[in-house]
């Protein structure tokens, strides 16, 4: 069931709320999650009810482990062969669903061997609970986690709103939030966020994503094929996919966070603007920050952080890097992905020690131009780095790589260079040939992306729920903002005619 379904808006999300607030009238907490857990329950089973038998397994392991732990730490007993074992059955899980027919292909590939594996089919939402699980279990060990409810464990890990795609949630941030039944006393200012900003995550995927996935996937497919990809078919592609892959996520999160509130629960943040990055940094400070966050605090700084020298440091940030690029996708061209990144992260803290300490300039202050380029500078890197991230193999990731650097010439419709004889002989010089036919096609494909472009510099929606919550007007609605909600929600109603599933459903 997807969020951007008229059975999802329709039917299922008005009877989960109303069941919601009718159970909420009791004034037992219990009641309301008790609700909630089923709904989510029924809501992961829509796609697959086998699969419930996975979650549920998880769920049992790593709640009866975190238990275990908590009694042996009141005791004074060590809880690290516990967590141990709790990480290794949540990594094998993982890995077996994920990873596996990715192992068998490579041992086969590398001693030339034939060991086959019946395809594995990926469950939904696999990576996010597993990570979220861990960070639990890792907590749990360090005395921050005291005995829990199995309901109330069993609907943070299964929320419906961020079950699929994420955010990936903390324990901190939701248990409170799940025990809190006074939470609802503030429904008007949740409805109203809510609807902000589900309305915006709609428009975003059905408007924005979609408009320019209909551009990218067709030409990463022809990529795949082996047909040559020349110059202003590989920018289309490239920039196609990352306007897509932005706001199809970013939407997603949103349309989890609208969700949520309307049940009085607030997701943490998980886009702010990315694209708006003067340094690589701090893309991924804007970028999928529940991920950083998570990546940070349980994987780089155990591994050492930044406390043991500036070469561990950089070790650990590529390892960092490369396993992050390996959470998203059992391929190669994740890895590469992850090690661009890492890459690009090392320089970038290498260029900023560089102006700082041998050439004294402040970091806090830079020219109009300067910052241009390095904005400039920073998506290009990481454009180049979506490429590989959504290539299906690494032929047609150079295929579209070296179209956007020219290796492969360009070409355009013949009707610009009819245009005047000017305009031809500019192209003659520019190398540009002209090609017969193809003129609506091209026009089509670029119309999408210049139209789109401008949404990646707007108030995001966090800017405009910002808004919204200085508003006085009908269930805190700010009667000047509001109709930018729902004008949203309209024109995505109109578009909901073609659904298409989420691309982090993928990972």
């Amino acid at each position: 069931m997807l969020f951007n379904s008229y059975v999802f808006i329709f039917v299922f999300l008005p009877v989960v709320l109303a069941g919601f607030y009718l159970a909420s009238r009791t004034g037992n907490a219990r009641m309301t999650n008790l609700w909630l857990l089923v709904c989510s329950a029924f809501f992961y089973g829509w796609w697959n009810p086998v699969y419930l038998l996975l979650l549920g397994l998880s769920i049992s392991v790593n709640f009866t482990i975190s238990g275990l732990m908590v009694r042996r730490a009141a005791s004074g007993q060590a809880t690290k062969s516990l967590l141990a074992t709790g990480v290794v059955f949540n990594l094998a899980l993982l890995g077996y669903f994920k990873y596996a027919n990715f192992f068998v292909d490579n041992v086969n590939l590398l001693f030339g061997a034939s060991f086959n594996l019946e395809h594995v089919v990926l469950p939904l939402a696999i990576s996010f609970f597993t990570f979220q699980q861990i960070a639990f279990l890792v907590d749990t060990h360090r005395g921050l986690v005291g005995q829990q409810k199995l309901l109330n464990y069993s609907l943070f890990v299964s929320f419906f709103p961020q079950l699929i795609a994420g955010p990936i949630v903390h324990h901190k941030e939701m248990m409170p939030q799940f025990a809190d039944h006074k939470r609802l006393l503030e429904w008007p200012t949740h409805v109203s966020l809510g609807l902000t900003y589900f309305g915006i995550g709609l428009f975003k995927k059905v408007v924005l994503a979609d408009s320019v996935g209909s551009i990218s996937t067709p030409l990463f497919e022809k990529a795949a094929q082996g047909s040559v990809i020349d110059f202003f078919t590989g920018w289309a592609a490239a920039l196609g996919y990352t306007l897509q892959l932005y706001f199809d996520f970013s939407g997603y999160s949103d349309m989890a966070m609208g969700i949520a509130l309307l049940f009085g629960i607030m997701l943490p943040i998980n886009f702010n603007s990315p694209y708006k990055s003067l340094n690589i940094i701090e893309f991924w400070r804007r970028w999928h920050m529940t991920l950083s966050a998570f990546l940070r605090d349980y994987l780089y700084i155990p591994l050492g952080g930044n406390r043991k020298g500036p070469t561990r440091r950089s070790l650990n940030l590529s390892i960092t890097m490369l396993l992050g690029g390996l959470w998203h996708g059992a391929g190669w061209t994740f890895v590469v992905w992850g090690g661009l990144h890492g890459l690009y992260l090392l320089i970038n803290h290498s260029w900023r020690q560089f102006r700082q300490n041998v050439l004294g300039h402040d970091l806090s202050h830079s020219t109009r131009v300067g910052k241009v380029l390095a904005w400039s500078v920073t998506l290009l890197a990481v454009i180049i780095g979506w490429v590989f991230f959504r290539a299906a193999d690494f032929s047609s990731a150079v295929n579209i790589l070296k179209g956007m650097f020219g290796f492969h010439g360009a070409t355009l419709p013949g009707v610009f260079a009819n245009i005047s004889p000017f305009v031809s002989d500019v192209l003659s010089a520019l190398n540009i040939r002209a090609v017969a036919g193809g003129g609506q096609i091209f026009w089509n494909q670029w119309m999408s992306i210049v139209l789109v472009i401008p949404f990646v510099f707007m108030p995001n929606s966090h800017d405009i729920a910002a808004r919204m919550k200085a508003g006085v007007g009908f269930l805190g609605f700010n009667p000047r903002t509001a109709w930018l909600v729902a004008a949203a929600l309209l024109i995505s109603f109109v578009s909901l005619n073609k659904e298409s599933e989420f691309l982090y459903f993928q990972f």
